[in-house]
């Protein structure tokens, strides 16, 4: 019973790491990362698909992201959806090929930044605390069902406990780790 709840709540607090890895990812940097446009939804032929489906994405040079459309009916659906997102860069386009340049974060930039990241990192926490909200509240109901012992369910929550500490420390690590990313200059 509680190796059920345990490994229930694992999954769902790696997952709130997994989608705290994935929206850090999408943070601008001043460096350029193709992470930063390849999940980038874009209109072809009525449906929404992501930029890495209908393009290459490259980077030629420290600061800047080249795209490279399979079909370039596209590279105009693609600069639009680029220009509507909240990137803040501007597409330059020779037909074939779409060049962002990004451009150095100022230092107000980078604190505002910074700011989204700790949001992001505390969101994750919650939803591990969550988790294990969750799981402490089910394993009482099994304790005051008679399915779990008191020691069971003592030595449960124990162990539920050190889950939920390793997985805020990683959301820690990753937080920071962010956080030096964006300040470095």
């Amino acid at each position: 019973m509680i190796k059920e709840l345990m490994q229930d709540a694992g999954d769902r607090m790696h997952a709130s790491i997994r989608s705290l890895e994935d929206g850090l990812a999408t943070i601008r940097t001043g460096r350029a990362s193709p992470v930063l446009v390849e999940k980038l939804m874009i209109n072809y032929y009525e449906q929404q698909t992501p930029l890495n489906q209908l393009a290459s994405i490259s980077i030629p040079e420290p600061r800047m992201i080249s795209i490279r459309p399979f079909d370039s009916s596209t590279v105009s659906e693609i600069e639009r959806s680029i220009m509507a997102s909240d990137l803040g860069l501007t597409p330059n386009n020779d037909g074939k090929i779409i060049r962002l340049s990004i451009p150095p974060l100022t230092e107000e930039r980078r604190k505002e930044i910074t700011k989204i990241v700790g949001q992001r990192v505390e969101e994750a926490r919650v939803a591990v605390r969550n988790v294990r909200r969750d799981t402490q509240n089910d394993m009482r109901d099994f304790g005051r069902e008679k399915l779990l012992s008191e020691d069971e369910l003592e030595n449960g929550q124990k162990e539920l406990q050190k889950l939920t500490d390793q997985s805020v420390e990683k959301i820690n690590e990753l937080g920071e780790s962010k956080h030096d990313e964006v300040m470095h200059v």
